[in-house]
């Protein structure tokens, strides 16, 4: 069963193309139009106007705070109860190293705060604190799709695993579209989530 959306799609391989493409639209525009110049660069708040504007097209809860909680890989990220907390305990935390600046990102992870659509939202996040703190991007396209999501999954209790990897993929090419557009990859990254009730085992 698909996600309920504003396509009026039923089928989940037909909504997972048009998100796609729709999300791959918006993405550019976010870039085109200057868009990610205006956010506050490491906030929640701008990882929520990030998905609100890449996915209202789709789903009525973009850029809201997701009401069910949820897993993927057997990992389940935080409990809808701690939500709030843990956005504005990442909010605080520092991001002028490189070091820094990814141990936010795997936080924010931990969090996933929307539904769906979290790994695209946070990607284009993650790249403006590395483009504003360290005139760096990540070259997605160099990043193995396992060797990633093995390493995010593994990130809460050892994050040296995932430090490498976007270490190697950094590149001063902080103004390319081509490489921004890398990391908007649906089919190359992707997401899917298991909805478990509070308290289940």
């Amino acid at each position: 069963m698909a996600l309920e959306n504003k396509l009026g799609l039923t089928s989940s391989a037909d909504l997972a193309r048009e998100e796609e493409r729709i999300s791959k639209k918006k993405a550019l525009e976010l870039f085109e139009k200057g868009i990610l110049d205006e956010l506050e660069v490491g906030t929640f708040s701008a990882l929520r106007t990030i998905h609100k504007f890449l996915f209202d097209d789709i789903y009525d809860f973009a850029g809201e705070l997701r009401k069910v909680n949820i897993s993927k890989g057997g990992f389940r990220f935080a409990p809808i109860m701690y939500l709030e907390v843990a956005l504005t305990n990442i909010d605080k935390m520092p991001q002028s190293t490189f070091d820094e600046i990814v141990e936010k990102y795997v936080e924010m992870n931990v969090a996933h705060p929307f539904r769906e659509g979290n790994g695209r939202s946070m990607r284009i996040w993650l790249d403006l604190i590395f483009k504003a703190e360290l005139r760096k991007v990540v070259d997605w396209s160099k990043i193995d799709k396992e060797d990633y999501l093995l390493a995010m999954e593994r990130s809460p209790i050892k994050d040296i695993e995932i430090k490498h990897i976007l270490k190697d993929a950094l590149i001063d090419d902080i103004n390319s579209r081509e490489v921004y557009m890398k990391g908007i990859d649906h089919s190359y990254y992707y997401e899917g989530y298991t909805i478990f009730k509070t308290g289940e085992l």
